[in-house]
């Protein structure tokens, strides 16, 4: 017989591992976060081509008209006699000279930053540890999905348990049930106390039913979490055991989200050495290479060019094309004075690190406490988990000895649907007891960083 891989997968319930691969596969802020990490990397990548080369191209066409006012200076010649000249003396006057046609030009340009004063370099080191900072802050989110899955899985086993506990129950009413149809035939029992094993079954039933919605929900809820099929879901039967979690740390400087606002001091540190280089000079390496073309020209002047000459000028030449205009050279900038806007993004760089310096004293506060309360929480789960086991097997001994005594017919039904309620009840509260101290373990793994899924089973 042939057996497909994929059908064998689907038959089998999923672990508590997958369920929490596959949720965080699934979850959309955990994958808000993984994009947003990326969106930080290029950041990154953007500082890093902060040194590459910028090559423009660009060009324009349209009609030119200038118009350019000057003036012609005065002109003195001194008279010569022996020639019969008179000399003549011109006045200065002004002119306007007039330039229209059709203008082109085409520029390309190269230019190259040799060196920021030392900014970018900073800001590449704050932007790395901003990233940093925003995979910490995934480790928080990650725990949240493994705490919610694992207490769904635990619903789970503790649903489980409790339907055993329903079924050993019905199934020790249907005996006893039994036994009163007997002693009711035999008139050693009244037909009130008959009703009441019966009310008890329907209690019983209810319970079958309310059990059966919850687990149905819890169904619906893991699959929303993981995308896994229901199906599969449905199979999964845990057994709910203590977790036996003995740490002594004291320590909560692991924390995610410590590690996270001590990554974001460190960027605030370089930003502010960032800030700082405001007034070194930044240098940077340029070239170009221009083509300045006019075409269909036409020059004049308002006024003669000389005088008493008749000239003006009202000539149409040929095209007129400059080519090329070659540029290459290293320039500098150097604020030294910036109307303190440098000084002040230092001072603002500075208060956002205090900022983070008091945000991580509160939350070191907050920490240490969650941590002394989870472990306090833990230990009296472990001690709950003892006492309610007592109580469940007083409550089972209790149960047996009533049996028998209703068989002999020295206890009512009464006696004996009280007897079985207490032994359900102090059962439910025992896989109840279980439940919560796997809850507060989870807790107190988190409180140092502390948790995984290997921790779990």
């Amino acid at each position: 017989m042939v057996v497909w891989p994929g059908w064998t997968y689907s038959q089998v319930a999923p672990t508590l591992r997958e369920l929490i691969e596959s949720a965080m596969a699934s979850d959309e802020k955990l994958n808000q976060q993984v994009l947003q990490n990326r969106v930080t990397q290029l950041d990154d990548e953007r500082l890093k081509d902060v040194f590459l080369p910028k090559i423009d191209l660009s060009g324009k066409a349209g009609y030119l008209q200038a118009s350019a006012l000057f003036k012609m200076p005065g002109i003195t010649l001194p008279a010569a006699p022996q020639i019969g000249f008179p000399g003549i003396t011109v006045a200065e006057r002004n002119n306007k000279l007039e330039v229209s046609g059709i203008s082109s030009l085409a520029k390309a340009e190269a230019s190259m930053l040799i060196y920021s004063g030392g900014k970018v370099k900073y800001l590449k080191e704050a932007n790395k540890e901003k990233g940093l900072a925003e995979q910490q802050l995934m480790k928080t989110t990650k725990d949240e999905l493994m705490t919610e899955i694992s207490r769904a899985y635990d619903q789970f086993a503790l649903l489980s348990e409790s339907k055993k506990v329903l079924d050993e129950g019905k199934k020790r009413l249907e005996i006893n049930r039994k036994t009163a149809d007997k002693a009711l035939g035999y008139g050693l029992i009244t037909p009130a106390e008959h009703q009441k094993i019966e009310l008890a079954q329907a209690l019983l039933d209810s319970k079958m039913v309310e059990y059966e919605g919850k687990r149905s929900l819890l169904i619906t809820q893991l699959h929303l979490l993981t995308g896994i099929d229901r199906d599969r879901i449905s199979m999964i039967e845990p057994v709910l055991q203590p977790i036996h979690y003995l740490s002594t740390e004291n320590d909560v400087s692991e924390r995610a989200e410590i590690q996270a606002l001590q990554h974001g001091m460190n960027a605030a540190d370089y930003k502010i050495k960032a800030e700082k280089t405001w007034w070194i000079p930044k240098i940077q390496a340029q070239t170009s290479f221009t083509y300045l073309g006019l075409y269909q020209n036409h020059l004049s002047t308002s006024k003669e060019l000389f005088p008493a000459s008749g000239y003006r000028l009202n000539v149409h030449p040929s095209n007129l094309n400059i080519l090329p205009v070659f540029q290459a050279g290293v320039g500098f900038k150097w604020d030294l004075f910036d109307g303190r806007e440098g000084k002040t993004n230092v001072h603002e760089a500075k208060i956002r690190k205090d900022i983070l310096l008091s945000q991580q004293r509160d939350a070191e506060k907050k920490l240490k406490l969650n941590l002394a309360n989870n472990q306090t929480h833990y230990q009296i789960a472990d001690v709950q988990i003892v006492m309610k086991r007592k109580a469940r097997d007083i409550a089972a001994k209790v149960l047996q000895n009533v049996e028998k005594e209703f068989r002999y017919g020295t206890k009512k039904s009464s006696d004996l649907i009280d007897a079985e309620n207490d032994f359900i009840n102090a059962d439910l509260e025992y896989q109840t007891a279980v439940f919560n101290q796997r809850r507060t373990a989870v807790e107190l793994m988190k409180s140092t960083q502390n948790l995984s899924v290997d921790k779990l089973y």
